[in-house]
């Protein structure tokens, strides 16, 4: 059988001699199997590993599974350790329809899969040499005339993680479990790698896991509890806007929280001082860090969990939503040798994003970039990242100190709070070094005024500020149910669009399907104001630091406001008259 195995890898995938006798020698001495050697040698890929053992075991390989047309039956008979443990997973009696037939034809022509799904069940599996658990899988479930396939072990996986995610009853289910046996509340266990393993029977731990899980599905960024005299809510944010997720009643609270603050590694007998904690949970493939945050309240404490996945991918300049000139403009900016580029708004408008898109779009090795955040929300590979703390007088102002010592040329402070951090950012802009931070005002003018209220010298901003770049986010029409429609002449007007324009462009309105949670969105996009500081801009800002008047000589400049950016992504079919001026309204 062996000789086969090896003779299928040379004749299919060209595997010399050589990397198997390599292969054996490594066996020989340290053991493992075969295959997973040359896998981990890099000799043969996963998929072509699986693709041999296919010929050899005329078992059919699908590289993906479809999961769409596949009960999850077996969830409440077979552990999830159990499955994830062996790499098999049941595809319980389904039929697929003819574009899941034809793909699954194309990835495997030697075998009808009509056979397949005739049958009453088939079972994916890693590894079909795996025989003693396969056949207690098949007894534990009862099943009989039992198709093999082969599958990778990320496809296997994933659709473990969703048959057990689309198992779990929904978190008003499970509210009404409680209610119906109360006393059956257990708030203490061991805490678990992947929440989707987590198959307790305590109720407040399945109602928290549930809470974390579902947020994660909805593309949320924070989960906030809130306490109230007779009842208590727990809501998420979704692209910027708070929706209810479920109100339990009062009595579950305590349990509730308490819960959290244990997994957060919180002091849980202290309720009446503020508090901050963190956590890691995986969701499948999606690791999520969670920064938790309580406050007391006259009802009991308040929690908002912060959800930032870790496993995504920084988003690109290009990403941001700046348009062609707009994105020319910046990428010229950010390649300055020295100066300080603000980037301005309020909590939440995505100023940290875009902070990040910028280093990424310059991270180069022969540039040294040095940060100081509050908190580091993403690790950035060749980037020096220094975590503000407070509690060993780590500040703005004592890093940024420290930092210029470092010989950086490029660096990013969190935020300019205060007039020692701004003295140091100007001075280091002054003394050939490219500073990027934040500042919270409404728009790009107010962010001189704020300088100047901060204690700044008006002839040092001049000297050392490049742009100012505000920003909001503008949530994105989902594609799958928007509706164009003719806006009436108040709407029209409301943002400042003329009957011109209109006539030109295809204006859309916010539905709502399945696909965006019923929200009529789906994502969100950025809409930014740059002014540049020219000649003329600097020799205004030494005369007066009044915020209209600087924003008319910018305008007069030509700048683009937050406003008309904003009209620009509604005729363009991005958004909605509504998010626009829900966003820049004054």
């Amino acid at each position: 059988m062996q000789k086969h195995f090896t003779q299928i890898l040379q004749d299919t995938f060209e595997v010399s001699d050589e990397d198997l006798k390599e292969a054996q020698r490594i066996i020989s001495e340290k053991g493992g199997d075969f295959g997973e050697t040359l896998v981990a040698r890099k000799i043969i890929t996963e998929r072509q590993l699986l693709e041999a053992l296919s010929i050899q075991y005329d078992i059919p390989f699908w590289p993906e599974l479809p999961l769409e047309k596949f009960k999850t039956d077996f969830t409440d008979r077979v552990p999830i350790q159990f499955l994830k443990k062996y790499n098999m997973v049941p595809l319980i009696k389904g039929r697929p329809d003819s574009d899941t037939d034809k793909r699954l034809h194309d990835e495997d022509r030697h075998h009808k899969k009509e056979d397949f799904f005739n049958s009453d069940s088939t079972i994916a599996v890693n590894d079909p040499a795996c025989i003693q658990p396969l056949d207690d899988l098949i007894k534990i479930l009862g099943i009989h005339d039992v198709k093999l396939v082969l599958s990778t072990k990320d496809a296997i996986l994933f659709a473990i993680n969703i048959s057990y995610d689309l198992s779990r009853g929904s978190a008003e289910q499970l509210v009404q479990d409680m209610e119906e046996n109360g006393s059956a509340i257990i708030s203490e266990i061991e805490e678990k790698a992947d929440l989707l393993d987590d198959i307790s029977d305590a109720p407040i731990i399945k109602l928290v896991n549930h809470i974390i899980s579902q947020s994660v599905k909805a593309r949320a960024s924070d989960i906030h509890i809130e306490p109230y005299q007779d009842s208590f809510k727990v809501r998420y944010r979704v692209d910027g806007i708070l929706y209810d997720l479920l109100s339990p009643p009062k009595w579950i609270q305590p349990a509730l929280i308490s819960r959290i603050k244990v997994m957060a590694k919180m002091n849980i007998a202290e309720k009446r001082l503020p508090q901050d904690g963190r956590l890691d949970v995986k969701i499948g493939n999606q690791e999520i860090d969670v920064r938790v945050s309580t406050i007391p309240t006259s009802f009991g404490e308040r929690l908002v969990l912060r959800l930032l996945d870790k496993s995504a991918s920084l988003i690109s300049l290009s990403d941001l939503g700046l348009v062609s000139d707009k994105l020319d403009t910046l990428e010229t900016l950010v390649k300055s040798p020295n100066g300080i580029i603000l980037v301005t708004g309020p909590t939440g408008s995505g100023k940290t994003t875009t902070l990040y898109a910028i280093l990424s779009s310059i991270n180069m090795p022969d540039i040294n970039i040095i940060t100081i955040e509050d908190p580091i929300e993403y690790q950035i590979e060749g980037i020096s990242q220094i975590q503000v703390n407070p509690k060993i007088d780590l500040t703005f102002a004592s890093g940024l100190r420290s930092i210029v010592r470092q010989d950086p040329d490029v660096i990013l402070v969190g935020e300019i709070r205060d007039r020692e951090t701004a003295d140091i950012a100007v001075q280091s802009a002054l003394t050939g070094h490219l500073v990027f931070s934040t500042l919270h005002t409404n728009d790009s003018a107010s962010a001189i005024t704020r300088l100047v209220d901060i204690g700044v010298e008006p002839f040092l901003i001049s000297s050392s500020v490049l742009a100012v770049v505000a920003q909001r986010l503008v949530r994105v029409l989902c594609k799958s149910c928007r509706e164009p429609y003719t806006p009436d002449d108040v709407a029209l007007e409301s943002i400042g669009i003329d009957a011109d324009q209109c006539r030109e462009a295809v204006i859309y309105k916010s539905i709502g399907c399945e696909n965006c949670f019923f929200t009529g969105y789906k994502g969100r996009t950025g809409i930014f104001e740059i002014m540049l500081l020219d000649d003329r801009l600097k020799s205004l800002i030494l005369k007066t630091h009044d915020s209209n008047s600087i924003k008319n000589e910018a305008l007069n400049q030509n700048m683009v406001t937050l406003r008309q950016y904003g009209v620009q992504k509604v005729l363009d079919g991005i958004s909605t008259i509504e998010e626009v001026f829900r966003v820049t309204q004054k």
